[in-house]
């Protein structure tokens, strides 16, 4: 009999006595009260269950939350940056909003600040002027952390996770009616409900689970709009953004994030032209370039609602850039948004070939050119957070990015940066100073980019920039003769300057923000830092299977260091050069080095065909029935 038939033949027999103890085991079981903790779907599981995932606690802000150590729900520590800066924009927010009502918000740690405050800014003069029309008996409206204001703001997260973001709002903005976390993940809002009870805010977040876009386009009519919508998904926005412009209310705040940088910059301009409606350029300004790219598309989605945008401030940070812009309704103020005069363009404004270097022109864009920023609000979010530093963990350097944010150009887009000028020319690179005061002396104005550390914005022409760093070049000379008179250096080096440059430090080529040493980047906080992965719903399986994957793909296209036993014997494996030619009496057992055999008699013929080896073959009988010889020398 074989083997497959007696194991068929045995599990035969097998087969009646299973069925027999598993009915005597339900019969049994079934006598039992059922326990709670074991209940799968009303019916008690005959396996095991795995042990449920670690809970790790985590406190940032005002708010404690709780999350499974496992990668199910996405939740990323470096961007309490994002985090903290976003709240403090929605705090300023909401006092513009609710001031327009007679309703003034109680920051916490404000109170005491505003005792010893002696001049009163526009917006505190119009409001004691509000207060003094009081009755005698009335006291002025006040909305305060945690507190449900009737007339407040509506805010919805559309992709909560572990609704961190949402239970900070409610701990730390005033002037809230109702916060709305939203995931499409029933495990992310099964997380979300606990964390509003650990934090006590369940009178102002409400957890929903449902389609981020569905949701939004539930509520476009006027009456049921969200006030502020905040959008931080896992990559890039593009699908949820024609949602978020029809249901934001009518000068609501909406913030976007977009993480897809790679996209945004330049790696794939096909890929951001599908999902943005622009062609990104990999350039040295490409950090600026996805900001406007993003304030385009969001006004593109906008305009096919009879709706437009105005920045309030956009920044680019870390990994990612962040947008904060008000939506209202005009149609004339649609039109605008296309050019100034309602007429066709003329173009190409520009030649084929650039007339500095010969190269040919790249094509990006469209891209949004106005302001970015509205410096007005800007200058109300730093004056609230460097009055009230102890309000975020991350205060230092929020006032570090927006004091750079004050200082810069508004009607300059894009910037250049002090390695892109220096290797074009193939000089030395110039200081920061130098370059600067060098502009200011020729009449330009010039302002640093938060979005890199050595941009140089200036209105100054193509044709004046270069002319400075010829005239620098005559300083640090270049070799010409290396230069081949097609390359870029070549050609522009060939012009003699019109313009006199001047490289004498001035005082106010240094700005404020940079005399005073303000934080404008983080160090890396922990190992591995950047966008984290992806929430799957495997846990801590999924999150070790990915580790184990970087693990091995660590250094793959470096080539390990080899034993030299290893080397040796893979040299073996590579024929002699007598073989190479068709003379190596061996034939297929010829390698780089022969192994002698056994010792042979007298009558033994030396091969002499491969000079690299003193090997001899011997004719015993042995070595014929596969004896196997000694180890060669090299």
């Amino acid at each position: 009999m074989s083997l497959a038939r007696t194991i068929l033949w045995l599990s035969r027999p097998l087969r009646p006595a299973r069925s027999l103890c598993r009915a005597q085991f339900m019969e049994r079981k079934a006598q039992e009260p059922p326990s709670p903790p074991t209940m799968e779907n009303g019916t008690r599981s005959c396996e095991e269950r795995p042990p449920a995932a670690p809970v790790a606690t985590v406190t940032e802000g005002a708010a404690r939350i709780s999350f499974p150590s496992a990668n199910e729900v996405f939740y990323n520590p470096v961007q309490e940056f994002n985090r903290d800066l976003t709240c403090a924009v929605i705090t300023e927010f909401a006092r513009i909003h609710l001031g327009a009502k007679g309703i003034q918000i109680k920051v916490p740690g404000e109170k005491d600040l505003q005792k010893i405050a002696v001049d009163l800014s526009d917006q505190e003069e119009e409001t004691a002027g509000q207060n003094e029309n009081l009755a005698p008996g009335d006291q002025p409206r006040t909305a305060a952390v945690g507190e449900i204001c009737q007339e407040g703001l509506r805010v919805l997260e559309g992709l909560a996770a572990s609704g961190l973001r949402s239970i900070r709002f409610a701990l730390e903005v005033p002037g809230l009616q109702s916060v709305v976390a939203n995931d499409a993940s029933a495990r992310a809002v099964e997380l979300m409900h606990r964390n509003v009870e650990l934090n006590g805010v369940a009178h102002l977040v409400q957890p929903n689970q449902a389609d981020a876009r569905m949701l939004m386009y539930q509520h476009q009519k006027a009456s049921e709009r969200f006030d502020v919508i905040d959008l931080d998904p896992y990559g890039s926005p593009a699908p949820f953004l024609d949602a978020a412009v029809q249901a934001v209310s009518d000068g609501g705040l909406l913030c976007v994030t977009c993480t897809d940088m790679a996209v945004l910059a330049g790696n794939s301009g096909e890929t951001c032209y599908s999902k943005y409606g622009a062609m990104a350029l990999k350039s040295r300004a490409c950090h600026e370039m996805a900001l406007r790219i993003v304030l385009h598309s969001l006004d593109l989605h906008a305009n096919c609602y009879q709706r437009y945008i105005v920045p309030l401030l956009s920044i680019s940070a870390d990994f990612y850039v962040r947008v904060f812009v008000r939506v209202f309704t005009g149609q004339a103020k649609v039109k605008s948004s296309a050019r100034v005069k309602f007429s066709a363009a003329c173009g190409p404004p520009v030649s084929p070939e650039c007339e500095h270097c010969g190269q040919r022109h790249q094509l990006g864009g469209p891209m949004w050119a106005e302001p970015i920023h509205d410096l007005d609000f800007v200058g109300q979010v730093l004056e609230a957070v460097t009055t009230n530093p102890g309000r975020f963990h991350t205060s230092t350097r929020i006032q570090g990015v927006l004091s750079v944010v004050t200082e810069e150009l508004p009607d300059v887009p894009l910037y250049y940066t002090l390695d892109q000028l220096s290797s074009t020319v193939h000089c030395n690179t110039p200081r920061l100073l130098q370059l600067r005061s060098a502009l200011l002396h020729a009449g330009f104005r010039v302002s640093l980019s938060h979005a890199c550390k050595n941009a140089v914005k200036t209105d100054a022409s193509p044709e004046a920039l270069w002319d400075i760093m010829r005239c620098w070049e005559k300083e640090c000379p270049v070799k010409r003769e290396r230069l081949s008179e097609s390359s870029p250096a070549f050609r522009i080096l060939a012009v003699e300057p019109r313009l006199k440059a001047n490289f004498n430090i001035r005082e106010d080529a240094n700005p404020s923000s940079r005399q005073r040493g303000l934080k404008r980047f983080q160090a890396n906080p922990e190992a591995n830092w950047g966008p984290r992965p992806r929430a799957r719903p495997g846990g801590k399986a999924a999150s070790e299977g990915l580790a184990e994957r970087r693990r091995l793909l660590q250094n793959k296209r470096k080539e390990p260091a080899e034993d030299p036993a290893q080397r040796a014997a893979r040299l073996k494996t590579f024929p002699c050069k007598r073989f190479k030619e068709g003379t190596c009496q061996l034939g297929d057992q010829c390698c780089y080095s022969h192994s002698p055999a056994a010792p042979v008699a007298s009558g033994d013929i030396p091969i002499t065909d491969c000079p690299e080896t003193t090997t001899k073959l011997s004719p015993e009988p042995e070595a014929a029935h596969g004896s196997i010889p000694g180890p060669g020398v090299d």
